[in-house]
């Protein structure tokens, strides 16, 4: 897959998903087959999910760095994946891809998500204004 189909999926993930009101994601291209996606997604209730991946995708889809950090509208963290090697320590099964589930402190195994998951995940917190 060229890094351009990548994108494409990426940016029709965002624009079909029905909480997200506006949106402000950077595509950098780094070759035919890698690039980076940084940016923030802006739901319907105010919270606001922040967004890294380095991705290579020549063979298959390989997210080289990733972090989605998801922000309640008040600030506060409600979760956030990533795979930075920080928590090795902890032994994870799925070490270095982890979750942050509510606090920083709060570390949790998880396998290395993708952007369509994530915001499934977040469909199920959101809480629509009456």
């Amino acid at each position: 897959m060229r890094i351009e189909a990548y994108f494409q999926k990426a940016k029709e993930v965002i624009e079909t998903c029905p909480i997200v009101q506006s949106s402000d994601v950077r595509y950098d291209k780094r070759g035919t087959h890698e690039g980076f996606i940084r940016g923030e997604l802006y739901f319907l209730d105010g919270s606001i999910l922040h967004l890294r991946e380095y991705v290579d995708v020549e063979n298959k889809i390989d997210r080289l760095a990733y972090a989605y950090q998801y922000l309640s509208s008040e600030k506060q963290l409600i979760f956030r994946y990533d795979n930075s090697g920080h928590h090795k320590k902890l032994n994870l099964p799925t070490y270095p891809n982890h979750k942050h589930d509510g606090s920083e402190s709060n570390v949790i195994a998880s396998p290395s998500p993708d952007l369509k998951t994530i915001l499934e995940e977040i469909e199920t917190l959101v809480d629509l204004p009456s």
